[in-house]
């Protein structure tokens, strides 16, 4: 593995007047921001549905704990996918240029998601509700699986070296915000709706404003010029007699990199569901309203987007490492505070509880983005980055809602948010050892720099 400090612009951008430079960087951040939103809002909506509808819809048959640990289970279908559309979008990425797939993911994911509206009831046709739900769960996973590493390597390629992590935590800020818009979405028709109106029909309309959400995106998408590190390299490609390589055996030729970048996010996602899923359950079964818990969650995810582009900027100056191991240390010491906030029927105790644990997840969560992304070169890094992403997400998220739904109910029958504890900060260890065996990559040059 060789690196190349570099405290100039990537080369392919230098030949551009200043202004245009600037003009196409901020019209890329602006792009994978506002894609990544929506993707994030239609991914994310479900999680927040699967914790709050979706077992009196689709699991009638069950009781409420077995089935919510089912709905959990739907929701683990879209991680298991992930991995997949990262490798496919990857590799088309690697090959035929960035947007094009950008585009083709975001369509995917808004097909998937008004249909997700549609899907008939328990009550109408049975199991097979829950088959197609399933089915167009794993739509929705290929899809984020295949925007993640388009969206941050746009904005990396597309900026300045000293200002990469910066540029690509806006891809990342575009999941709290998704996740606020989905959490207000359903909050909404759960406060205006009867409990029997938003079962029945309520909670569909938040999935179906995808479609126009779908259009808005495929728009902004089509604007933005593709990755000039990307035409640098391709160009440098086709220069060569030998053949061009799979991206994807780059990659697993020296694996160090994907299985250390795969470690060191995963316990990130496995927080992130965590307060998307289980703390929305925990806190309503303790007593307080879905509407005051969801809303408080909203609340909290739009605070945290400043957060997330804020310690993006951070690790500009102090390293992608650092910034993320004191994220992950902070994290698992607030969680006993954050579990006792959340039983508090105050509004402003429970927004202050999301606020903080999201802020703390933010901290880990917005170098993460050019952290996985500068690990890899730029023939393989769509596939590189979108694979240790997706997999991070597999490990850290994919299972977790069940995992920690089972260990918070416990063998005898009673409920105990210690072996919930127990779990994430073990997760959590491993991460820091992951992030700690990688090599700063903040002045990496990603013309030169090969994995």
């Amino acid at each position: 593995m060789t690196t190349t400090p570099a405290t100039t612009p990537p080369a392919a951008l230098a030949s551009l007047p200043p202004e245009q430079k600037k003009k196409e960087s901020r019209r890329a951040i602006l792009s994978s921001y506002l894609g990544s939103t929506i993707e994030f809002y239609d991914f994310l909506l479900y999680a927040a549905a699967s914790a709050t509808v979706f077992p009196a819809v689709f699991f009638t048959n069950l009781d409420p704990l077995a089935g919510t640990i089912a709905a959990y289970g739907t929701f683990a279908a879209g991680y298991l996918a992930r991995p997949l559309g990262g490798a496919i979008f990857g590799h088309f990425g690697d090959r035929i240029g960035r947007k094009k797939m950008l585009v083709l993911s975001m369509f995917i994911m808004g097909i998937a998601s008004t249909a997700i509206g549609l899907v008939p009831s328990a009550e109408t046709v049975g199991s097979m509700g829950a088959v197609i739900l399933i089915g167009l769960r794993i739509c929705q996973g290929l899809a984020v699986g295949g925007e993640w590493g388009g969206a941050a390597l746009m904005a990396l390629e597309h900026s300045e070296t000293k200002k990469r992590g910066f540029a690509a935590s806006f891809t990342n800020a575009g999941a709290p915000t998704g996740a606020a818009l989905g959490t207000f979405a359903l909050g909404t028709a759960s406060a205006v709706l009867t409990q029997e109106q938003f079962l029945s029909w309520g909670w569909r309309i938040p999935f179906l404003l995808s479609f126009v959400l779908l259009i808005i995106g495929v728009i902004i998408r089509s604007k933005v010029s593709e990755s000039p590190v990307f035409k640098a390299a391709e160009a440098a490609e086709k220069a060569k007699p030998t053949k061009r390589k799979v991206p994807l055996f780059q990659v697993l030729r020296r694996p160090k990199a994907l299985i250390l970048t795969m470690l060191g996010g995963a316990s990130g996602f496995g927080l992130q569901v965590l307060l998307s899923t289980f703390s929305i359950s925990y806190a309503t079964e303790s007593g307080i309203e879905r509407s005051d818990v969801l809303y408080a969650f909203a609340v909290a995810s739009v605070f945290s987007v400043f957060f997330v582009v804020y310690f993006g900027r951070i690790s500009d100056t102090f390293g992608r490492r650092p910034v993320m191991v004191v994220a992950l240390i902070l994290f698992v010491a607030f969680l006993p505070a954050f579990f006792k906030m959340l039983t508090n029927d105050n509004w402003f105790v429970l927004l202050s509880a999301f606020t903080i644990a999201l802020a703390l997840h933010a901290m880990l969560y917005g170098p993460l983005a050019a952290f996985i992304s500068e690990q890899f070169g730029t023939s393989s890094r769509y596939t590189g980055a979108s694979l240790g992403y997706q997999l991070a997400t597999l490990i850290g998220a994919g299972f977790t809602p069940t995992i920690l739904a089972s260990l918070y109910a416990g063998p005898g029958g009673g409920t105990s948010v210690t072996p919930v504890t127990i779990f994430l900060a073990t997760m959590s260890l491993v991460s820091v050892i992951a992030i700690l065996m990688t090599k700063e990559s903040k002045d990496h040059d990603l013309v030169t720099y090969e994995h």
